[in-house]
């Protein structure tokens, strides 16, 4: 059965940097889709962030790219399987370093928190309880 994919890409002012800060997270880069402008970091079966110079970025689009640092351009969102994997992302991604972003939300069944990877790119990692979604 086919399952649709999500090419998440992102303009990144380090590339090198980058590329050690998602590997640190546990995730691994394709080298098939990688260079020296740009790295493939796959995230799951269906999700791949694709890791882009911002010369590189500016290949495929005639829009001004975003200071991520400055302005919000997207909230990524990542699911978890427990409350406890949330809590150990993100605080790997803290490690390696990104920066906290926003309070942990919890409202029972469903838990979150938030980090800033080194480019300012807001990603928040999500659990809720399936029986909650079943309803």
């Amino acid at each position: 059965m086919y399952q649709q994919m999500i090419f998440v890409n992102l303009a990144v002012n380090d590339l090198d940097a980058s590329k050690k800060f998602f590997t640190e997270l546990g995730y691994t880069l394709n080298a098939q889709f990688s260079d020296e402008h740009c790295a493939s970091v796959v995230i799951s079966d269906t999700i791949v962030a694709m890791l882009l110079s911002k010369q590189r970025y500016a290949d495929f689009t005639k829009k001004e790219i975003a200071d991520s640092t400055r302005t919000s351009e997207v909230l990524l969102c990542l699911s978890a399987e427990s409350r406890e994997k949330v809590d150990e992302l993100v605080d790997r991604a803290i490690a390696a370093g990104g920066s906290a972003s926003g309070e942990p939300q919890d409202h029972g069944f469903m838990y979150g928190r938030g980090f800033d990877d080194p480019d300012g790119h807001s990603w928040e990692v999500m659990w809720m309880d399936p029986a909650a979604v079943q309803g």
